[in-house]
């Protein structure tokens, strides 16, 4: 069985954590992309089952090393940015698995659409932070939904047929996250 951080507070820190995604492009590739401003707590309760997850991550921080496909998943194709700026994940249930492992059961916002998906969660271990007197914990989580679930329907295509853009989006969260101090407040 596996021993959860202390009860608390924890902020993610956002240097030392990713969210990441999935998407096929052509059937024939997997594109591959990050946000990188984002914010979130973990609360950890006595129990999984009371323990809590909130983040909001910046749509326009998008980056998949490409500047034209990020301009365009921002725009009214994808993300619609200037309508709906931010992404929002909400825990709504924790379950154990077994050892580290958990299912995250979250309220998923994006494109100002909510859906509860699904994340494989896994606890990676707690040890002492570079801030003296507390604690560091690690996570990971992963899920997949389809983007047309959010309103997300662009629907480019070949003359073939082929989706230009795969329905399936798989996303990654790994964090680091720093127990809540009175000092750190």
């Amino acid at each position: 069985m596996s021993t959860l951080p202390t009860p608390g507070v924890y902020v993610v820190d956002p240097l030392h954590s990713n969210v990441d995604f999935v998407a096929r492009h052509l059937v024939a590739a997997k594109v591959r992309g990050h946000f990188s401003e984002f914010e979130g707590t973990i609360t950890i309760g006595d129990s999984i089952e009371s323990s809590t997850v909130e983040a909001t991550v910046q749509a326009s921080s998008i980056s998949t090393g490409n500047e034209m496909r990020d301009a365009h998943l921002q725009s009214a194709d994808f993300l619609e940015l200037e309508k709906f700026p931010t992404l929002t994940l909400k825990s709504t249930k924790i379950t154990a698995k077994g050892g580290d492992d958990y299912v995250m059961t979250a309220d998923l916002t994006i494109h100002g659409v909510t859906k509860s998906i699904d994340f494989d969660l896994e606890y990676l271990g707690t040890g002492p932070s570079m801030q003296a007197g507390a604690s560091v914990a690690g996570f990971e989580a992963k899920g997949e939904f389809d983007r047309r679930d959010y309103g997300v329907n662009f629907e480019g295509a070949l003359e073939n047929g082929i989706l230009v853009v795969g329905n399936k989006i798989v996303v990654q969260i790994t964090v680091e996250a720093h127990e809540k101090t009175e000092t750190a407040a």
